[in-house]
Formats: structure tokens, sequence, C-alpha cells
């Protein structure tokens, strides 16, 4: 094992000397490493895996689910070994050490695109939560600060996602270490297992009443149309799954390399259950009107009484409260990456409290701007699952196996690497191939 190896980086470091500015700190632990990938991984995706079952169905959506949640762990184990071997500490440079300078900035380039996209949709999803959305089908949802208090200023999508940006983000986002959103890591876990209780409960409930919507277990193929619009949801459950840009950041604060692929193995298990019974539930609940965002279903709309109108609040606000958490973990890679493309001779980023502050802001404001222009997540999800993420969750460390610099790969690795790329090539292209179409149907 390299000394890189065994540095504890707080941020992104772009080399070994950033990494040993770190080796004083106390090893995170294995469960504070759980929580944070857990808290990665289900993120605003989960917010459309149950519209994904109502495109492939019940069965194919498991199989899928399973299969993407099994290449994640690989790819994450191709990471860390190139990573032990070689003597970088970052994605990047991993990449750097493979390809040269070009694919240490496609990585970077990969991480900040896939990390502000996930930024924004978590934007989205708080403004549909606290204000309402008024999809493209011309229905109305009413948000839970406008059911609670009627319209006014003070609760419009602009002012309500200000409001948590300046006093619920902003705090969170200013902690330095990785390590320091450890709890607030848990608390976000397990929010979003009140908020699949909660939709579970919901679903058992309408299934004693006879409400519950009958779910397709496999897709519905009319015409080639619709079998092309199946490979629509793959960058859906793919954007769901891209965690990698968190493995090095979270991984060297361990004290361990095994700890890392421990955690791994123990979040993806944890988030695909996660994953599926939401799906599930949330398809028994809402069939075929479900919304690429589920949180807009569960407006007063879907139930009546005092007490089913408590429960759509709690799992609207529950999930509303983990995103906020999530947040501040995905701005620790995009801000680290931002800063070692734009500032690679500078120190440290966490010990530079005036660039620290800066992207900090800077980036806070992008978000906030284009999550007002841009108010739908189905479009991102689409756009990102079909190009960075798929990169840096499969393409990227599957070509670092096969260009294998440091002569550790076996054949196995090589078959593994070059089916990944082959399946995540093929499908990105039907799915960006399917989306252009519709979108140049819609204009037309």
């Amino acid at each position: 094992m390299s000394p890189a190896a065994e540095a504890q980086a707080p941020l992104l470091p772009s080399d070994t000397k950033h990494a040993a500015a770190a080796a004083d700190e106390r090893p995170a632990s294995v469960s504070g490493a759980v929580f944070n990938v857990s808290t990665s991984i289900i993120g605003a995706g989960i917010m459309s895996i149950p519209a994904t079952l109502k495109v492939l169905g019940v069965v194919p959506a498991f199989v899928l689910i399973v299969v993407i949640a099994w290449l994640a762990d690989v790819s994450v184990g191709f990471l860390m070994r190139f990573t032990h071997a070689g003597q970088s500490v970052t994605y990047s440079g991993v990449m750097r050490e493979s390809f040269g300078a070009a694919g240490s900035v496609a990585v970077q380039a990969a991480v900040m695109i896939t990390n502000l996209g996930c930024l924004i949709i978590y934007l989205i999803i708080l403004g549909d939560v606290l204000s309402g959305s008024k999809p493209d089908d011309g229905s109305v949802h009413m948000g839970v600060l406008q059911e609670w208090f009627g319209s006014h200023w003070w609760n419009t999508r602009e002012f309500a996602l200000l409001f948590i940006l300046v006093f619920v983000l902003l705090p969170l986002v200013l902690f330095r270490r990785v390590e320091s959103l450890k709890f607030s890591s848990a608390v976000s876990v397990l929010l979003a297992v009140v908020f699949v209780g909660i939709s579970s409960a919901l679903a058992i409930l309408a299934l004693i009443e006879g409400k519950t919507n009958s779910m397709r277990l496999l897709p519905e193929l009319e015409d080639k149309s619709s079998f092309f619009n199946l490979f629509t949801a793959v960058p859906v459950i793919v954007t769901a799954f891209t965690f990698h840009f968190n493995v090095h950041p979270i991984g060297f604060e361990l004290g361990k390399p095994s700890d890392m692929i421990l955690a791994t193995k123990i979040s993806l298990v944890l988030c695909a259950a996660i994953f599926f019974a939401i799906g599930i539930f949330g398809y028994l609940l809402f069939g075929d009107s479900i919304m690429p965002d589920i949180l807009v279903n569960f407006d007063r709309s879907s139930g009546s009484g005092t007490f089913s109108s408590f429960l759509n609040d709690t799992v609207r606000l529950s999930y509303a409260l983990h995103l906020m958490l999530v947040f501040p973990l995905l701005n620790f890679s995009l801000r680290s990456n931002i800063d070692e493309f734009l500032f690679p001779k500078k120190p440290l980023l966490a010990t530079d409290s005036t660039r620290f502050i800066s992207i900090t802001i800077v980036l806070l404001v992008i978000t906030y701007l284009a999550a007002i222009a841009f108010p739908n997540i189905w479009y991102f999800f689409q756009f990102m699952g079909s190009t960075t993420a798929v990169c840096l969750a499969f393409i990227f460390p599957a070509a670092i196996v096969l260009r294998d610099v440091h002569g550790i790969s076996t054949m196995n690795d090589r078959i593994i690497a070059a089916i990944m790329i082959g399946l995540a090539v093929v499908t990105s292209t039907i799915a960006i191939s399917k989306n252009i179409y519709s979108m140049s149907e819609n204009t037309t």
C-alpha cells in the first residue's frame, strides 16, 4: 500500500502533499462512512424511482436496481484498488495516472456537472414541497406552506428557497471536514427510512381499504416507441447510484482501505432495499398518475381526512429535511473539485477561508437561480444519467482497469470492465436518442 493510502483527506486534495496535511486527524468510523455513503446515494434519485417502475414494470425495475447496485460496488472496488496502487488520493488523480491531464479534466468536469445538477434537483424538490408544482399536464399541486397558510408572497418558491438557502443550507456547507457531517448524515438516513415507513403505511392502509392501484409486473410494449422508452428509465437509476465522487473524501478519512469497501457494500444493500420499497409503495398509492417527483403526489388531493393530510405532510416534510441534510455532502465534492480545477497550486481549500467562503457562496447562488429557472427534475435526471453520471459510475472506472498502468488487473476484471463500458454506452446512446426524438416531436 502506498503512503497515500494512509492519508485522511478533509476534502478532495490534488496530491499526496495535501493528504499529509490531514494525517494527524483522528480516523473516521465505518458507521460514519456508511451514513455518509448512504446519504450520497439516497438523495433526490429516490423521488423518481416509482416513476421508473411505471415505465419498466416491477420485475425489470427490481432486476435493474440490483444489477446497477452490483456494478456500482464493482466500480468502487476498481477505483480503490488503483488508488492504493498509485500515489494519488483523488478520483481525478487516479485518472491522471492512467490518461494524463485529459483524464483528470474529464473527471473534474463530470463531477462538477453531476454534483451541480444534483444540488439543483434538491432545491427543485424543496420548492415542490414548500410551494407546490404545476406540471405540464395542467394540474396544480399545492405546497405545504400554501395548504397551511394560503398563497402569499413569503411562501412563493423564490422566497421559500431563499430562506432555506440562507438559514439552513449555508451553515451546513461551511463545515470543512466530511466527518463533521456524520451526525446530520445519520439523521438524513433516518428521515429517509421514516419516509419509506410512512409511504408503506399509507400503501398498506390503501390496500386494506381497496384503494390501491394495480401494478404492472412487466412493461407494456405496444410499439417501437414504447420499447425505446424503457431505456429512458435507466439513467434515473444510474444517477441514483452515482456516489463515486465521494469515495475518496470519505474513504481517506477511514483508517483502512478495506473499511471503505465494507461501508460501500453495506450502503448499497441498504439503499437498494429502500429504493425498491419506495418504488413499490409509491406505485401502489398512485399508479400511472405518479409524477417524476413523487412528493408532488403527496398533496391534499391524494387523500381526505385529518389523519391522511397529517401523514402526507409528514412524508413531504421529512424528505425535504433529508434533502437539506444531503445537500452539504454533495457540496463538499463539488466545491473541492472546482477549487482543484481553478486553483491547482493553491494551499488546501479548508485552510484558506477567503477562497472557501467565496466558492461556497457562488455555488449557492448558481443552484438557487437554476432551481427557479428550471423547475422540473426529470430532465436533469435524464441528462446526467445519460452523460456525466454514467461516466463517473461506470465508464471511467472501467477504463482505468482496461488501461491498467499498474499491472494489477486480472482477466476477469478486464472482461467485467469491457461489459460495463459496452452496456453503459449502448443504454446511454439509446436514452439520449429517445429524448432528442421526443423533444423534436414536442416542438413540432
